[in-house]
């Protein structure tokens, strides 16, 4: 990539417990992201992505290594990186609007009511909730709390989108047109994403590059996999497309032996609800 990374980490390390017992999560990470890029990193259950994707929020620190955005050093969380978990993380209390507003009101603390409210209703027009924006979360799908998650992150106007796994719990359906939802925003707006996944398929359909993270402990990330097929995407005609099929079975061929020849390391796997009938990793190692 041309030009000064947009986000960077370079040789990032990451581990837990005392010594003698610590686990070493993640061992020098480098990572760089050009602004407006669509990146997805992919990996097994339990290598280590959630730890990733929170260093990268500043949720966490790193033991060793730097995480710089835009030129500067991450040392804590900040609006200008905004984050989707897996587990929606909404105010059971708060209806649809008001969880959104919620975050304008702290963020955009000087505009007016009008401002703010046009400014909610926007996103969750975005995210076509508009008919439910006055429902409270245990009367929503899981597929549109996940969209109210997204509508309140992309409402702080960050400058970078961080996914962890957002539609790992969803039915294949509902995952699917969020997929299609997500591709449609990030065309629209042009957000740099960051977008974890254990689904392959997944990453090929969104991203604009995919990179691997090899089993843990002590896990780091691979080389870049440039997907070469052009926007949009189609997930029915990409089952017949050669570089699909040729991206598909590189990335696979990567993940199932860490980049090494020789034997394949052990791992479960499972058909995914998700995309082109793709398989996701699961749960080999910590």
């Amino acid at each position: 990539m041309d030009g000064p990374s947009f986000f960077e980490l370079t040789g990032v390390s990451k581990g837990y417990g005392p010594p003698g017992r610590r686990t070493e999560v993640l061992d020098d990470v480098h990572l760089s992201v050009q602004r407006g890029e669509f990146v997805a990193i992919v990996g097994r259950s339990g290598a280590g992505k959630t730890t990733l994707i929170s260093l990268m929020a500043g949720l966490l620190r790193p033991d060793q290594g730097t995480i710089k955005f835009q030129g500067g050093v991450i040392d804590g969380p900040g609006p200008d990186r905004g984050v989707v978990f897996q587990n929606y993380s909404l105010l059971p209390w708060l209806t649809v609007f008001e969880n959104v507003y919620l975050a304008v009101d702290q963020l955009f603390s000087d505009w007016s009511w009008e401002q703010k409210q046009l400014h909610t209703e926007r996103y969750i027009a975005l995210v076509n909730l508009t008919p439910a924006r006055n429902k409270r979360p245990h009367e929503l799908s899981g597929g549109m709390r996940q969209r109210v998650s997204v509508a309140r992150a992309l409402a702080a106007d960050p400058d970078v989108l961080l996914l962890d796994e957002p539609l790992g719990a969803l039915d294949a359906l509902t995952r699917a047109t969020l997929q299609d939802e997500i591709e449609r925003i990030w065309s629209q707006d042009r957000k740099t994403v960051i977008l974890i996944t254990n689904d392959v398929d997944e990453g090929i359909l969104l991203a604009d590059r995919i990179i691997p993270l090899t089993a843990g402990p002590g896990a780091t990330l691979g080389p870049s996999f440039v997907v070469d097929i052009p926007r949009p995407r189609n997930r029915k005609d990409l089952n017949h497309d050669a570089r699909f099929k040729r991206l598909r079975r590189q990335i696979w061929d990567f993940l199932m032996t860490d980049g090494r020849s020789g034997s394949v390391t052990p791992t479960r796997v499972r058909s995914a609800p998700a995309t082109v009938s793709s398989p996701e990793l699961v749960g080999a190692t910590a």
